[in-house]
């Protein structure tokens, strides 16, 4: 239900645009975040601004070989849009078609901008709104408009570039050096030996691609050995159930059902970390021929789920290292050569083309610089309200999904919340909210609970989290469901009027 402050309104000035909300990011969390919007304030004025010109974030830049979901399906599609196909493990073309034909659906696609990056924040108590800066792509102009409320969904990954650790002797090689962030289309792997720098979700879903598409071998060169499990691409549960109830029903099940095995899993793998090593080792061993040396290759040094843990659908990766058509290098590099690599210990491979499947490059807010009345924020210095506010930052939001588990289920319920606070703020006749710093004494974390080296390289980049509720974070879907679908909205935040009413009680009246 649509609700409307009776707030009065800052009369923008002439020729400047007032919306609303904005929402930065026309990926996986932005249509959903416009989606639960629309439903709940039709009436209220919206706009997407996307950098790129297509909708899709992730889905739509990433272009290599089998790219796939690294979670279900059933857990990454929307709450309110059931995924209407057995498989699981989706590739990334029907992804990017089920995000797009919501964006359909729910009629948010005439919404956006391509092409408008967003570049400025500027907020004003004394007007209780956001200016916000954005150039168009194509032809560097700078456009400004104003919104009531900012809704941050860009991810926490540089879209332009990925990570690049800077090997020696890459203009000696005489071959292709590809990042996987940028694939360029007309790569043909046919008959050529590949190595694949790297051990992440990345390398292990292009190695068993790259072998479908005709290379003569590829090697998977890793520094460290990732968790690799083995899991069916198809999932029976939702076949059988789509036969006899309906469609949102079954989704309904099979995603409760996916929810709390992830979270029996892994609260296991905190509590019980050997016995999980054990079995995940154990998984991948039954995959492999005997006398393939499992401890070098497939044993990290950390904890399951200190780092996430690589899903093989229907166990690809290891069908390819049975035949023989794949193989797996563990050693340091040393440098690029003529012809392929060297390693430290002075062994050579040999390579035509070389994928550096070597991670991302952390950026929160897309790098949106942003100042409140006229100070500037470092994003790293803040404290993250309910892992979705930032601490002393006026009406925004932001987007991040678990690391444990699919990346949709906590962005749909912070759009939840999101509408929860438009409507109570619109209630109470007070246009500012303001998540408080916590205590002084309450201890700091990281707000990404992993050791991921992509994560640690950008530390002092991302928020914090503190000691306690709401400023911890669990990564536990059940939780977050109590605090952000059910809890209060009024805990630890502060309601105000525009600064300039405490100069002109009529308006404070009005309010």
């Amino acid at each position: 239900m649509a609700v409307h402050s009776e707030t009065p309104e800052v009369q923008s000035p002439v020729g400047e645009e007032h919306l609303d909300v904005v929402i930065l990011g026309a990926g996986l969390s932005g249509i959903g975040a416009a989606c639960h919007l629309r439903r709940a304030f039709p009436d209220r004025s919206l706009a997407i601004l996307e950098a790129r010109d297509a909708i899709g974030g992730t889905w739509d830049l990433f272009r290599y070989p089998g790219i796939r979901s690294d979670s279900d399906m059933f857990t990454m599609g929307y709450s309110f849009r059931p995924w209407q196909d057995a498989r699981g493990i989706a590739d990334g073309p029907s992804i990017l078609g089920y995000v797009r034909d919501t964006a359909r659906a729910y009629g948010v696609e005439q919404l956006i901008r391509f092409g408008h990056r967003g570049i400025r924040a500027s907020w004003s108590s004394e007007q209780a709104r956001w200016t916000v800066t954005a150039q168009r792509t194509e032809t560097g102009e700078e456009v400004t408009l104003t919104c009531n409320f900012l809704y941050m969904c860009t991810g926490y990954y540089r879209y332009d570039e990925g990570y690049n650790p800077g090997f020696a002797g890459t203009e000696d090689f005489s071959g292709e050096i590809v990042h996987p962030q940028h694939w360029p289309a007309e790569l043909d792997v046919s008959g050529k030996r590949v190595v694949v720098i790297g051990s992440g979700a990345t390398a292990v879903t292009l190695v068993p691609s790259l072998v479908a598409e005709g290379a003569e071998h590829v090697t998977m060169l890793q520094r460290s050995p990732t968790y690799i499990v083995p899991i069916p691409a198809r999932d029976r549960m939702a076949a059988a159930l789509g036969r006899w109830i309906s469609p949102r029903r079954a989704y309904a099940l099979v995603r409760w059902r996916n929810v709390l095995m992830m979270i029996l899993i892994f609260q296991l793998c905190r509590r019980a970390p050997g016995l999980m090593r054990s079995r995940f080792l154990r998984m991948a061993a039954a995959e492999l021929p005997e006398g393939f040396d499992v401890e070098t290759h497939l044993s990290p040094s950390y904890n399951p789920w200190d780092q996430r843990v690589c899903m093989a659908a229907d166990g690809d990766f290891f069908q390819v290292l049975r035949e023989g058509s794949a193989s797996i290098v563990t050693a340091t590099l040393e440098c690029f050569t003529t012809d392929g690599v060297r390693l430290t210990d002075g062994t050579e491979l040999g390579a035509d083309v070389i994928v550096t499947a070597t991670g991302l490059r952390l950026m929160m807010l897309g790098g949106l610089e942003i100042e409140v009345d006229g100070e500037p924020v470092e994003v790293g210095s803040t404290v993250a309200y309910k892992g979705m506010m930032l601490c002393g930052i006026p009406n925004l939001a932001f987007a991040i999904g678990y690391t444990n588990a699919s990346w949709t289920l906590k962005a749909d319920l912070v759009a939840e919340y999101v509408c929860r606070l438009l409507a109570h703020m619109s209630a109470s006749g007070r246009p500012i909210c303001v998540p408080r710093n916590p205590r002084a004494d309450l201890p700091q974390y990281p707000i990404l609970d992993l050791k991921s080296g992509y994560v640690l390289r950008s530390m002092d980049a991302l928020p914090k989290q503190a000691g306690t509720l709401p400023w911890r974070l669990h990564q536990n879907y059940i939780r977050d469901i109590r605090m952000l679908r059910h809890g209060p909205v009024d805990d630890e935040i502060d309601f105000r009027l525009p600064s300039r009413t405490t100069e002109r009680p009529e308006l404070a009246a009005a309010a």
